[in-house]
């Protein structure tokens, strides 16, 4: 590993365990999430700088801030954390896998987020995670999922699972697809090495679930995908 990688590697260390410690700290003055959760933009913000990723955003006129949402979005590095969480400039709250709430000190500081751990080898704690999620959405929260359940491996967006879309209709809420594009050059699965790049986020009109149920949900499903699907595509065709 390069000396600037474990340089950039410790930097993103230190971050988070300095920001996991204030967002435990400030839970003992405010229940709610919003503010843990604005800590958690900050530091996603300085990881992005500290290790020199830029990212753009287009598309955000498609969000109005006093609607509530289930936002979704492919997944092809960790980098789509702090993207996101930098970048989309509305309170949402992840639906994300229990494994990362179980991290010392930044599984909490997700907690304290108010952020909703989904157990997906466990059946029945993922449909009362799901319902938990639904819940808070109606409540005026959003909430973000990543469809895909897991980083792809090659940059293809993978076949989607239905618990996020379950979530929307139970909720009744649109949904807003987001492609993030250039994330998996900066930080592909499986290795450590941080590359400085760019990032974009393609924010899409909401998709209206009403005239959606249980019985047509693979085609709200094929919906946002192929959404997702198109950008890749002429993100490709672009490069070549």
């Amino acid at each position: 590993m390069r000396l600037v990688d474990v340089v950039a590697v410790e930097g993103v260390v230190f971050v988070t365990l300095f920001f996991s410690i204030i967002s435990f700290i400030v839970s003992f003055f405010q229940n709610t999430g919003d503010i843990a959760h604005c800590v958690a933009r900050l530091w996603a913000r300085i990881v992005l700088i500290i290790t020199g990723v830029k990212v753009r955003v287009h598309g955000l006129e498609h969000i109005d801030e006093k609607e509530t949402y289930v936002f979704m979005s492919n997944h092809q590095s960790m980098y789509d954390i702090p993207a996101l969480l930098g970048h989309l400039r509305v309170q949402f709250r992840w639906l994300a896998k229990i494994e990362l709430f179980r991290i010392p000190v930044f599984g909490r500081a997700m907690s304290n987020a108010g952020y909703i751990e989904i157990d997906r080898a466990n059946r029945k704690a993922a449909f009362r995670s799901i319902q938990r999620a639904a819940r808070k959405v109606q409540e005026g929260t959003s909430v973000l999922v990543f469809p895909e359940g897991s980083r792809s491996d090659d940059g293809r967006i993978k076949p989607f699972k239905k618990g996020g879309f379950v979530l929307a209709l139970s909720s009744g809420r649109p949904i807003v697809p987001v492609t993030i594009l250039g994330s998996g050059a900066i930080l592909p699965k499986g290795s450590l090495r941080i590359e400085p790049g760019r990032i974009l986020l393609r924010i899409h009109p909401p998709v209206e679930t009403t005239g959606f149920s249980n019985k047509n949900i693979d085609a709200l499903m094929e919906t946002v995908r192929s959404i997702m699907c198109r950008d890749l595509k002429i993100e490709k065709d672009a490069n070549g």
